[in-house]
């Protein structure tokens, strides 16, 4: 029997191959059924012989409490956007500096959920969403239920592929009519049907919903180039998008693009771009990143959907800095896959610079996720009714007076009591990349704050000792108030860098958090620096150094900070510490090259780790550029500007000496 297993879980996983990677089936419906019948019954009575890559593994009905946190080994990023022509060529003019004779790799930009995939000696193990991009959620249970995805690879390998999770056009049709038939509202477009259900409990809600994947990256990968990574994945089994191309201008990246416009609408699936990547791997370590981007990539976003409708009302909102902020009310239109009821217009200046009025019928425009933007008025179908817009004096909330800015561009509450900016603040706090507690949304958090039940940061976390009249709220019951407590406090172990931008200190953003929390490795050593040292940090210039100072000078917020430390939130930097020393600490270094005994990623976290600064270009503010193999411009540039220039032996012996390798 064992011998009859295993020949029928190869023919089924052939069959799922052919059918749903090759387009090309060699059984029929009704033979699939038959063998999947059979090695059903004979796993039934033969458990011992289940395999782990058997096609009955697939779950259909787990479910789970809550998703789990999964921190990522390397963070995944998102791209940077270009829309035109014009960008496109000024992405490959900024990587010909660096490297004259790149080619690209261009790929359809899957409008779906990314995900990441952990395969140990070639069998799956768990799935991941990208989250903040550097801690994300297990949805293994649902990812089971992809049809397309092996669950054992050709080789037994260990590594994390990342891609895509998508729906097709054919799978939402289906579904949307099915939840017509229930009476229940349906999905705007593919992408939110594909997210809403791949973070579903109930993994049979995900089965039914007939998701897909494409798998398009290795974060470790010892090959060469990316079209060779993408071959490799076809090689071990993995599904791959079939519509790449190798680019070596940008002409040849132009003549995709135009290619994909022209065929987007036959694809069984839906694409919002573009994506266009450096082909070498080495020249893509070379290139590095942003905090936020790689820089060897970027994603052309197709020309946004321009529609008409009318600006029926402006209305002014707080933010949590008091900033006073203008928001169009229009009336809903679809418009790039979701229906669209609001617009920010930013400021006075920005309203009368478009011309606008409360009654325009006005141009809107949106291109996938990106925030709608309100181009202007429709002027030929003005009726003389509209209304010129009058900038409001007072808080729409407390009717404190507004002041301006100092750029005399922007207004604002001065009143720190003020209930909106504390109910912004809030929610600032608990979103998922400062505190990152689930389930005190924005409209929770609200109506919290005007039952009198959270109003200020350490209500969060005496929220445990409600739980009962949480319990006994509508819409609330004791498993959702179960995982919000569970949450809480699961965020009193955040490392110190996620308090710092939880709190809201003015000017200080994720990775100057995260810079600032590793200097002083505790809240008590901040909160004593001044501002001439705090200067000293890369990218803490004057005014930001003052805003802590003078967040910490406050005696509210120390206060503040006290309370917070006794409900047990950490306030100690988790990451690796610095150390101080005399080779590296402050000094800006330039990596370029190839080195044949470290990895570049590897050698970047020594440096920090020593309080060095890596940076990806060259400058007269360079103190030192460390060259490998094929260093390329920088090298040249660091001798042009007689800048130190460190070889692989130097490195190594300096390496050596601090027990680093």
């Amino acid at each position: 029997m064992k011998e009859r297993i295993q020949e029928l879980v190869d023919i089924l996983n052939k069959a799922n191959v052919e059918y749903y990677l090759n387009d090309d089936p060699f059984l029929s419906d009704n033979e699939y059924d038959s063998l999947l019948n059979e090695l059903n019954k004979l796993e039934h009575d033969y458990p011992q012989y289940i395999l782990p890559d058997s096609p009955t593994q697939k779950v259909a009905t787990k479910v789970i409490s809550e998703f789990q946190k999964v921190t990522h080994d390397t963070p995944m990023f998102s791209l940077s956007n270009v829309f035109n022509e014009e960008e496109v060529r000024d992405f490959d003019k900024k990587i010909r500096k660096e490297f004259p004779n790149c080619e690209y790799v261009c790929e359809l930009k899957m409008d779906g959920l990314a995900v990441s995939l952990n395969y140990e000696k070639g069998v799956f193990k768990r799935a991941a969403t990208r989250g903040d991009g550097v801690v994300g959620e297990d949805i293994t249970h649902n990812v089971l239920t992809i049809k397309s995805l092996p669950l054992k690879l050709k080789e037994p390998v260990d590594l994390e592929v990342r891609g895509e999770i998508y729906m097709s056009k054919k799978s939402f049709n289906e579904c949307n009519k099915k939840r017509e038939e229930e009476g229940l509202p349906l999905f705007q477009n593919p992408r939110n049907a594909a997210a809403g259900s791949i973070r579903q409990l109930d993994s049979k809600i995900a089965k039914e919903r007939d998701l897909d994947i494409y798998l398009y990256h290795l974060p470790n990968t010892p090959l060469k180039t990316h079209y060779e990574t993408m071959e490799y994945l076809k090689k071990l089994g993995l599904p791959t998008n079939p519509n790449l191309t190798l680019a070596k201008s940008a002409d040849d990246i132009i003549t995709y693009i135009e290619h994909w416009t022209q065929n987007r609408p036959q694809l069984p699936y839906e694409i919002d771009g573009i994506v266009i990547k450096v082909n070498s791997l080495a020249m893509q370590r070379e290139l590095g990143q942003t905090a936020k981007y790689p820089k060897w990539a970027t994603a052309y976003k197709f020309p946004a959907e321009e529609v008409i409708t009318k600006l029926t009302d402006i209305v002014f909102t707080v933010g949590r800095t008091g900033q006073i902020t203008p928001n169009a009310v229009l009336e809903p239109i679809k418009v790039a896959g979701s229906t669209v009821k609001r617009a920010t217009l930013h400021n006075m200046d920005y309203i009368r610079s478009k011309d606008l009025k409360i009654g325009d019928y006005v141009y809107l425009h949106k291109a996938g996720d990106v925030i709608p933007e309100v181009v202007g008025p429709v002027l030929n179908r003005r009726q003389g009714t509209e209304k010129e817009l009058v900038m409001i004096k007072k808080c729409p909330i407390c009717n404190t007076d507004l002041v301006k800015s100092a750029s005399e561009i922007d207004y604002f509450c001065p009143n720190q009591a003020c209930p909106a900016r504390n109910v912004e603040s809030l929610i600032h706090f608990v979103s998922r990349n400062a505190m990152n507690i689930d389930g005190l949304g924005d409209r929770i958090m609200e109506d919290f704050y005007n039952m009198h039940i959270i109003r200020n940061f350490p209500d969060i976390y005496l929220l445990k000792n409600r739980k009962q009249e949480l319990i006994e709220l509508e819409g609330f019951g004791s498993k959702s108030v179960e995982n919000l407590l569970i949450s809480i406090e699961n965020s009193k172990q955040n490392s110190l860098e996620r308090l710092l931008f939880a709190l809201g200190i003015p000017g200080i953003g994720e990775k100057n958090a995260r810079t600032i929390a590793k200097k002083y490795e505790n809240i008590d050593n901040l909160k004593n620096a001044n501002v001439e040292e705090l200067q000293l940090i890369p990218d803490i210039g004057g005014t930001l150094a003052q805003n802590i100072c003078n967040f910490f000078d406050n005696p509210a917020n120390r206060i503040l900070i006290r309370e917070l430390k006794e409900l047990g939130v950490n306030m100690t930097y988790l990451g690796e510490k610095i150390i101080e020393h005399e080779t590296f600490s402050n000094k800006k270094f330039v990596l370029t090259g190839t080195l044949s005994f470290i990895k570049r990623d590897e050698l970047k976290k020594i440096i920090e780790k020593y309080n060095g600064i890596v940076t990806g270009s060259v400058s007269a503010k360079t103190d030192v550029v460390i060259v490998g193999e094929d260093a390329g411009s920088k090298y040249d540039k660091a001798v042009e500007l007689n800048i130190e220039i460190w070889d692989e032996v130097t490195i190594h012996k300096i390496l050596e000496d601090l027990k680093e390798i």
